[in-house]
């Protein structure tokens, strides 16, 4: 796991200071390569070949390839063993090699035959093209900007910044896009003229042009395994146990975070198959016990054995909000960004790489958003005019609950989300900006430069969907829109902050494939989520951890805004520039007070612009 950077000429004091601002991704070594056509720059957090032989960045036989990776290939000791029957001579034991020999044999067919999670940049000496790579499933993040017939790229948009050439300027419709659905979908960021490579694509630059070109996209019609349930939920016990056995292949220790949900305990089962000795695990725990899993993560651990340490978090600093927002980039208000970022800390004392379960909630249908996706198209044979004039008035009226979940607070959000358009279909519950909002938060002369639809871009990915059932288009909302630059790229950049690698086995792509062949009603069974994972699951771990429903690590938010972190919350925003420049003061005013006075939650849209505030404070 690394950090990666460069460009498309040569300049040896840029690049070193381009991967210097990267050194918290990698600091066990760098290198630099530099010519007239590239300067490619590497921070290499040791991982696999410890030795000076696994250096980057890297070269072929011949050095007319050159390579700096990020990542992680867990089938490289197979196709190391087909590359050296075709010739391919290797200097090195490391994964990163055989990129180099695969892309030689194969160009960009190499790619169909890595598994695993990558972000790369490979140059061409020839031909003089850079090419830019991101994985299937955009586990690993890259970063570009194209600037007077010039190339920059990186791993962190930091980095590109430190080519004082480029200018810093706020990406109006980025901030429009983020308040609603609480990150910038790819690929835009929140820098006009900054971008992400998107998932599943790689970008080639030739003779002062690039290209965006998509290689990988999920299918979703069921069927292709022609397999009866009990037959898939077998094979999806056999697909679990390979994807963890391959993600363990480490020369350092690893541990596994263990939230007491399904996805972590799973992981967690699987692993100690493999590992008879000592498993470290660890958890995040909050006094509100409406907020915290710590009872589970304990049944769990008990229950295998493992060395399980709980780190509890009594308040939020604000220099924790601060230091985490500062690794991120731009904002994202993913309530579990600080507690994830804590817990890196924390591991990292321990280990240098570590399991975790993102993935399954998208891939199995595990959100609540699901449910109230099913139970909308109940609700809808009410007759409209006692929903909206008589349901939706009592269910505002009611006051928010301190606790995280209740039926109170979910009343409240599925109404919320019932009055948006059905287009949206279950991300109407992951959208935080309505409509009625939209005119009295932004100031005019802002307001009349945006796209006002928020919902163009799922039009664009439902429309290349090819599922026909309605959870199976949903899964793939959420792998190919949702998940790609909010949760994956939360859990790249929090782990990196501390050089800890993060490891996602439920994201395996063959894994991943099969679970999208499998029919919608065998993963969203009524108002069961996660059905089938559920099945496999059983006789592995305990029935408590089985049958429970989703929580997560989310953080209290709307209660520190209205304790701890109220002077803070209030300060920042009435005196931000960026906030003053582009929206109501009054307004924003308004939504303090209802919060505060516990009339409505606001925390979503109160957190999300303070995430904007401090993200402008500390890059410009």
């Amino acid at each position: 796991m690394c950090g990666i950077c460069g460009f498309s000429w040569n300049d040896a004091e840029l690049i070193r200071r381009m991967s210097r601002r990267l050194i918290h991704r990698g600091p066990d070594q760098d290198g630099h390569f530099c010519c007239d056509g590239a300067s490619l720059g590497h921070r290499r957090l040791s991982i696999i070949d410890l030795s000076q032989n696994g250096r980057q960045p890297m070269f072929n036989e011949d050095r007319s390839l050159v390579l700096v990776f990020n990542g992680e290939i867990y089938n490289f000791r197979e196709l190391r063993e087909e590359l050296l029957q075709k010739g391919h001579v290797f200097a090195s034991h490391s994964d990163s090699e055989v990129i180099l020999h695969a892309w030689e044999t194969y160009g960009t067919g190499a790619l169909e035959r890595l598994r695993g999670m990558f972000a790369f940049a490979l140059y061409e000496a020839a031909s003089g093209r850079i090419y830019l790579v991101r994985d299937r499933i955009g586990i690993k993040p890259l970063y570009y900007a194209v600037q007077n017939g010039r190339l920059r790229f990186a791993s962190e948009i930091k980095a590109i910044l430190e080519d004082e050439r480029i200018e810093r300027s706020l990406n109006p419709q980025a901030l429009y896009d983020y308040l609603g659905f609480e990150f910038v979908p790819a690929p835009d960021t929140f820098f006009k003229g900054i971008s992400k490579i998107p998932a599943g694509h790689y970008f080639v630059w030739e003779k002062g042009q690039g290209n965006l070109v998509r290689y990988w996209d999920l299918r979703m019609k069921p069927g292709s395994h022609r397999l009866s349930f009990d037959e898939a939920v077998a094979t999806e016990r056999r697909l679990l146990e390979e994807a963890v056995a391959s993600h363990l292949i480490s020369d350092v220790p690893l541990g596994v975070f263990l939230s007491g949900g399904l996805d972590s305990s799973a992981l967690v089962a699987m692993m100690r198959r493999r590992i008879t000795g000592s498993l470290k695990t660890f958890t995040i725990g909050y006094r509100d016990p409406s907020f915290s899993e710590t009872e589970y993560a304990r049944i769990v651990a008990d229950h295998f054995q493992t060395d399980h340490q709980v780190l509890m978090i009594d308040d939020l600093k604000p220099e924790y909000v601060e230091q985490a927002l500062w690794h991120l980039d731009e904002p994202m208000t993913d309530l579990s960004a600080v507690p994830l970022y804590l817990l890196c800390q924390q591991a990292k004392r321990h280990v240098t790489v570590c399991l975790s379960g993102e993935g399954g909630d998208e891939s199995f249908a595990g959100y609540d958003r699901f449910k109230a996706s099913r139970l909308y198209r109940w609700y809808c044979y009410v007759p409209r005019e006692i929903r909206d004039g008589v349901i939706a008035k009592i269910v505002d009226r009611l006051p928010d609950r301190p606790q995280k979940k209740g039926l109170i607070n979910m009343l409240k959000r599925f109404v919320e989300g019932a009055r948006l358009p059905d287009e949206a279909m279950h991300l109407r519950w992951q959208y935080f900006l309505p409509p009625e909002m939209v005119d009295p938060l932004f100031k005019p002369d802002f307001r009349e430069n945006l796209v006002l639809d928020p919902f163009r871009q799922i039009r664009q990915y439902a429309e290349r969907c090819d599922a026909e059932d309605p959870v199976n288009r949903e899964v793939y909302l959420d792998m190919r829109f949702m998940m790609t630059d909010s949760v994956l790229m939360k859990v790249d950049k929090m782990s990196m902050a501390s050089a800890l690698e993060i490891r996602v086995p439920l994201l395996d792509h063959v894994f991943v494939e099969f679970m999208a062949s499998l029919p919608g009603d065998w993963k969203l069974k009524g108002l069961t989520t996660k059905h089938v994972f559920r099945e496999a699951l059983k006789g592995i771990l305990p029935d408590k951890i089985v049958y429970r429903g989703k929580q997560g690590y989310s953080l209290p938010v709307k209660n520190l805004l209205r304790n701890e972190l109220k002077s803070y919350m209030v300060d920042l925003l009435k005196s931000s520039a960026i906030i003053r420049e582009t929206m109501n003061i009054d307004f924003i005013d308004r939504l303090i007070g209802e919060h505060l006075q516990m009339r409505h939650n606001h925390n979503h849209i109160l957190w999300a612009l303070m995430n904007v505030a401090i993200w402008h404070l500390h890059f410009f």
